[in-house]
């Protein structure tokens, strides 16, 4: 009886020790908890991701024409930025983003590439932007008018 009890012992004590995390990777938890957002919010220590401008107006751009505008941000909160995912409205658009946090004080970009082939007329895109913030999510657009090559 005495062996049960120190191998179930042994047993429990392995258990407990490989339960222990040492990933020292930054949480997103933050993203998929908005109340651990919140909590961070009220103590001031959240990321805040502040951009320069979310609309950008390409003008006039000849159909097959790829154009690229940078979205410069910054973070301003008290916490390290963590951009985990920037999707489009379009597969014509394509959003490039760091994947390395963002210190207090500090930016970086958002480069959006939009692809004109087999569009013709006024173009509105949307780009979303999911980061530890509260809200979890910021939209950016971009407009362009695509017109005909003049052989055309």
């Amino acid at each position: 009886m005495k062996n049960y009890t120190i191998l179930i012992t042994f047993m429990f004590a392995l258990a407990l020790m490989s339960c222990e995390n040492t990933n020292k990777k930054v949480s997103t938890d933050v993203v998929k908890n908005t109340k651990s957002a919140v909590e961070h919010a009220e103590l001031g220590t959240s990321p805040a991701i502040s951009f320069e401008k979310v609309n950008h107006d390409f003008g006039d751009v000849i159909q097959g024409e790829k154009v690229t505008y940078s979205f410069q941000f910054h973070n301003t909160g008290g916490s390290e930025l963590l951009i985990t995912k920037v999707s489009t409205s379009c597969g014509c658009t394509v959003g490039k983003y760091p994947k390395e946090p963002i210190k207090p004080g500090q930016g970086s970009e958002i480069e959006v590439t939009f692809d004109t082939h087999r569009r013709k007329g006024i173009q509105n895109k949307t780009i979303t932007v999911l980061a530890n913030t509260e809200p979890n999510n910021t939209q950016l657009r971009i407009k362009a008018n695509v017109v005909l090559p003049e052989n055309q």
